[in-house]
């Protein structure tokens, strides 16, 4: 169904850990969406990806990728590697400072999608999907290029990033030209130029899911460490995106308190009696509370001053 329209040696000896500690963060409550005849074992395991890229299987065991367990990355797979653990911890950093810094949850979603992009080589666009319960989706995206792709995804209900959001999965897709799951959006990534898709699942808790998802131009999609880096940039922007939320929250809830005491003092009722006014007008306008709280504090101020 159609929907309607982010050299030091102390820092060497860590480098397995942090990697390891990453995947274990983003292996909470999440699977593995393999591509069609790629080998997958293992979903996301304790400590590692244990999953196909290219159609290779990447070890997740100890040893196969180096006394941490990191997982075993060949030459050529994907696009470049991933940053260095302080550098990634610097990336988290300035992600926190940027979205934090937001007026509001859409204008947070634009940075994730633009901060993403710029931070993972090769990217032609990152998208992000946040879908809350009985609303449209709030879309954000990093650029034009491959929004057509973009478009006739969430136009036709049926893609990467919907199905990443609808079944909590890493989705992922080596050759969107030519992957049977998704025939209708073929066409389309040819003429922009989008080979490979990694779609995200986004998850803030109690409020909404969706998902990020990275279009890049090169066929087989993005190098493991990359995986984990966006990983672990996904599961930071879940976190803010929660703190985000909350502090909307707690704007609204102080708005409708104050429109609330204007009712108690306009009609001297009670405080139950005001907030029932508010819930109904809401109801009948077709509005949200805090925007119904918010054109009734103004009404009052404007009175007060006339």
């Amino acid at each position: 169904m159609p929907l309607p329209t982010k050299s030091l040696p102390a820092a060497e000896s860590v480098a397995g850990e942090l990697a390891v500690a990453t995947a274990t963060v983003v292996a909470a409550g999440r699977g593995v969406a393999p591509e069609p005849g790629a080998v997958n074992d293992r979903g996301i395991g304790a400590v590692a990806v244990g999953r196909a890229v290219n159609g290779e299987v990447i070890a997740a065991d100890r040893g196969a990728g180096g006394d941490h367990g990191v997982p075993a990355v060949r030459p050529g797979d994907g696009l470049a590697a991933g940053p260095h653990p302080v550098e990634l911890a610097g990336l988290l950093h300035e992600l926190s400072v940027r979205m934090l810094g937001a007026d509001d949850v859409p204008q947070a979603l634009y940075r994730l999608a633009a901060f993403v992009a710029g931070a993972v080589p090769g990217v032609l666009r990152c998208s992000v999907a946040l879908i809350g319960e009985g609303g449209p989706p709030v879309l954000a995206a990093s650029g034009a290029r491959a929004k057509a792709l973009d478009d006739r995804q969430y136009g036709t209900g049926h893609g990467p990033g919907l199905e990443a959001a609808r079944n909590r999965v890493l989705v992922t897709a080596g050759d969107l030209q030519s992957d049977p799951r998704w025939p209708e959006l073929a066409e389309c990534a040819r003429a922009e130029g989008v080979h490979g898709i990694v779609s995200f699942p986004l998850d803030v808790q109690r409020t909404s899911v969706g998902s990020l998802s990275l279009f890049v131009a090169q066929p087989g999609g993005i190098a493991p460490e990359l995986l984990l880096t966006t990983m672990a940039v996904v599961n930071q922007a879940e976190v803010l995106l929660g703190e985000l939320r909350r502090r909307e929250g707690l704007s609204e809830g102080a708005t409708v308190d104050r429109a609330a005491g204007v009712i108690i003092a306009q009609r001297g009722c009670g405080v139950q009696e005001a907030y029932d006014v508010l819930r109904e007008t809401s109801q009948r306008l077709g509005m949200d509370r805090r925007a119904v709280a918010e054109r009734l504090i103004a009404a009052a101020a404007r009175n007060a001053e006339g």
